[in-house]
């Protein structure tokens, strides 16, 4: 099932020049980037993107790190791509995540919800957090050259 998902590479990957590296991972698994921008964060918009953790104690962390630097939000499209993309992101918790995921490899701990990147964690939030970040028109539809090679091959 082809589907569309949300990354936010937070300020600390960005602030540490993961950004390229990041990016690779996702294309390499031959996920499709349809939007991308970098954005600094207020904090009405982190209220809205974290709203579903107001009522925990680690809410006013989460905000003050998303708000702390510039996050890079891509749109990405792909086949199972909310699953791959949690796959390539690893665990939550940097000490969990295997090697070869991006917290695995890059992430130093969570102190502050400072593991690197967001990724939606279901169809639902998918949805939700895309739209939130994007408007329609700003997805673009194309089709990479590996998906020419196997059109017919499915």
């Amino acid at each position: 099932m082809i589907q569309r998902t949300l990354v936010l590479i937070k300020p600390d990957g960005v602030e540490r020049g993961l950004i390229g590296e990041i990016i690779k991972r996702f294309e390499q698994r031959g996920l499709k980037i349809v939007g991308m921008k970098m954005v600094w964060v207020d904090k009405e918009f982190a209220k809205k993107h974290y709203s579903e953790h107001i009522d925990k104690p680690f809410f006013e962390e989460l905000l003050t790190m998303i708000t702390e630097g510039p996050v890079v939000a891509i749109a990405l499209e792909g086949r199972n791509a909310i699953k791959v993309v949690r796959k390539i992101v690893g665990s939550t918790f940097p000490e969990e995540a295997l090697p070869g995921t991006i917290r695995g490899d890059y992430a130093h701990s969570l102190v502050e919800g400072r593991n690197l990147v967001h990724a939606s964690a279901n169809e639902k939030d998918a949805e939700k957090e895309l739209s939130l970040w994007f408007k329609e028109d700003d997805l673009k539809e194309y089709e990479r050259s590996d998906e020419k090679l196997t059109i017919g091959k499915r």
